[in-house]
């Protein structure tokens, strides 16, 4: 999804971070707090307060069974101290203030004459665009999408120039919730966490806060475009106050999912619907409409306002242009809003007619999905190695762009289409622990359950007469793949980035600068800090489904996840404890007393070399004979002790 979702209460947490220019110098703590912080970017709209989001995830938390602040960190910040313990701990840079300052530059913006001049203007204009691309021609970059469909999931990859840059699986056992619209019934409201239980027809019930049931403002990502023409009914907004009496268990209520289940939380929704078009979204609950501020050319916005205004759009109801409208004619937005205003009324009857719970409005699949987000004018071609998937693409993009029918390929080769454009070796080298740069460096990625630890390495990138340009150069390649990770393995939550130390607070900037270059490319909410005192930068990536990693991987049986597994000596150690309580216990007296014991082979080579002797000693001590035997069925960890005489089993573990 893209600026349709982005004004939801869940998206908001993941606001840009934007520190002003005017700000005087504080404290380091402070000013990086007060940034964090900061209510407002733009002068006429009200922000999303970032403690709704702390008081909505506290709730969330204890609803699943969880602390309220989330799983504890103890564990993942052992395992931060153990991979930094190598090196010196870094000091604050006590000399070098947090502060950033950007550079920001006035925009003329000036009025257009309306008319048949505008009209003359505007084709002067593209007529002006084209002979400057003939003088000097725009670097453009080979994108194309290639699409793998099988009986049981889908894979959708975007290249550039032949990188991979985008991917996405889709599962087609498993159903679509984000995005799906349901008719469900509220079970049980609790007060104390300001949030209700919904069931929409799931095992567990779905999370409403009540924030996410008053109406919402848009966050920073859209900016909101009156509407002069319309006469708004003056309606009595509802207050968290309302929702007991509005919405008392046993009601229906509709709702859409806005991030499913993860882990042992259940779904989490809404009841601010959205409608994604190809180039609008619609807004069935609210009356505000507004425009994509990825769109960053102001004559441009200045024209798709103008449309926006010229929109019947039906009272009660709203818009967003989306960043894809960009250049696009009326005419596309006028029938882009008939779609959805005709889907919305299928809503709306299946609402009326379906029992509760029930699914009214289901999200569309990964190929749909596909075309209506990646289909611009910069792909090339779509290919895709499925005849009957081929069909449906180009019957959707019939729908959409005839003349972009002939950008559809069909792959019908014998050699997989991943491997034909050298995807698959490109994935394997993506979901590695380690990732390495072209400079020589390599970033280290660990997922954890509280946040995502990435660290940045000069590797073999040592040499250069210039070090600190040496270092600068590798962290701007390493800020420009993290960002493309975080595209590709969908990783979320609280994000910290440890770039290689830098001195100069210029360098820092420009490495800041990076990254949130890199990041406007997400389509996923981002909140990213300067980097601190520590050398450190903190970031906040929205995530509505599990990472890819998750979806792809399952826990080793063998490790349960930790990557690790005890040495031989740890178990021969445990074997010799275990051994010696046993045989403690024994009474003494002169029948033959025999122990069999069962382990690894790795196991049973340590206890045959470096440990036979300790095995001897342990015999004569304790008037006994111990005979080992190797399983290699038996997991590494794993050991059994038998009576020799009575085959009695006398401990396993």
């Amino acid at each position: 999804m893209s600026e349709g979702k982005n004004f939801s209460r869940r998206r908001r947490g993941g606001m840009r971070f934007r520190p002003s220019g005017n700000q005087q110098r504080r404290p380091a703590a402070q000013e990086a707090r007060a940034a964090a912080q900061t209510d407002a970017t733009s002068g006429n709209e009200s922000l999303f307060d970032k403690s709704r989001q702390q008081e909505i995830e506290r709730a969330q938390n204890v609803a699943a069974g969880l602390p309220a602040e989330g799983m504890p960190k103890t564990n993942d910040g052992e395992a931060t101290i153990e991979a930094h313990s190598k090196r010196d701990y870094r000091e604050p840079h006590l000399d070098t203030p947090a502060e950033v300052k950007e550079e920001f530059k006035p925009i003329e913006i000036q009025e257009q004459p309306k008319g048949i001049v505008d009209a003359i203007k505007m084709a002067a204009q593209k007529v002006i665009k084209k002979v400057q691309r003939l003088i000097k021609p725009v670097k453009r970059v080979h994108k194309e999408v290639i699409i793998n469909a099988e009986s049981l999931e889908t894979r959708v990859a975007v290249l550039e120039e032949g990188k991979l840059e985008e991917f996405t699986i889709e599962r087609n056992t498993e159903e679509r919730l984000v995005g799906s619209i349901y008719k469900g019934r509220v079970r049980n409201l609790e007060d104390g966490l300001k949030a209700a239980f919904v069931d929409i027809g799931f095992e567990k019930n779905a999370f409403l806060h009540y924030w996410d049931i008053v109406p919402s403002n848009f966050d920073s990502g859209v900016e909101v475009v009156e509407r002069e023409d319309r006469r708004r009914p003056e309606k009595p907004k509802i207050t968290q106050r309302d929702i007991p009496r509005v919405y008392p268990p046993g009601s229906d209520i509709i709702v859409q999912v806005t991030k499913g289940p993860i882990g042992t939380k259940g779904p989490r929704i809404t009841t601010n619907l959205v409608l994604p078009g190809r180039y609008l979204v619609l807004l069935p609950n609210s009356d505000k409409s507004g425009i994509s501020r990825k769109i960053e050319n102001q004559e441009e916005r200045q024209r798709l306002k103008r449309i926006l205004r010229e929109l019947t759009i039906p009272e009660g109801m709203g818009v967003i242009m989306r960043t894809v409208g960009e250049g696009q004619q009326k005419r596309y937005f006028v029938r882009d809003l008939a779609l959805l205003l005709e889907e919305w009324r299928m809503v709306q009857e299946k609402i009326k007619g379906g029992a509760s719970p029930s699914c009214v409005f289901q999200e569309p699949d990964l190929i749909e999905r596909t075309v209506r987000d990646f289909l611009t004018e910069e792909v090339e071609r779509i290919v895709i190695d499925s005849s009957a998937a081929h069909e449906r693409i180009k019957d959707i993009i019939g729908r959409i762009s005839k003349r972009s029918l002939s950008k559809v390929k069909l792959y019908t080769e014998s050699q997989p289409v991943f491997d034909r454009f050298n995807i698959t070796k490109q994935l394997e080298n993506t979901f590695s622990r380690q990732v390495h740069l072209k400079s020589g460096g390599y970033i280290v990625i660990d997922e954890t359950e509280a946040l995502v630890a990435i660290d940045v390495n000069t590797g073999r990138h040592k040499s250069g007469r210039d070090q600190e340009q040496t270092i600068l150069k590798v962290n701007l390649e390493a800020a420009d793949e993290i960002c493309r990770q975080l595209r590709l393995r969908n990783m979320g939550g609280l994000i910290v980035l440890d770039f290689i130390d830098m001195k100069g607070r210029r360098d820092q900037q420009n490495v800041y600068q990076r990254i949130k270059d890199g990041l406007r490319r997400d389509k996923a909410k981002t909140h990213i800090l300067p980097i601190s005192q520590l050398g450190l930068m903190e970031m906040t990536r929205q995530r509505h489904s599990e990472s890819v990693r998750s979806a792809v991987y399952d826990d080793c049986p063998y490790c349960k996840g930790r990557g690790k597994v005890k040495s031989a000596i740890t178990m021969s150690v445990e074997i010799q404890r275990k051994l010696a309580e046993i045989m403690k216990k024994r009474t003494r007296d002169e029948s033959d007393f025999q122990l069999k014991i069962v382990v690894h082979p790795t196991v049973l080579s340590r206890l045959n070399t470096e440990d036979k002797q300790l095995i001897n000693e342990m015999e004569k001590r304790y008037y006994g004979k111990l005979l080992f035997r190797s399983d290699t069925a038996l997991h590494a960890e794993e050991f059994r002790i038998i009576n020799g005489v009575t085959n009695e089993e006398l401990a396993r573990a």
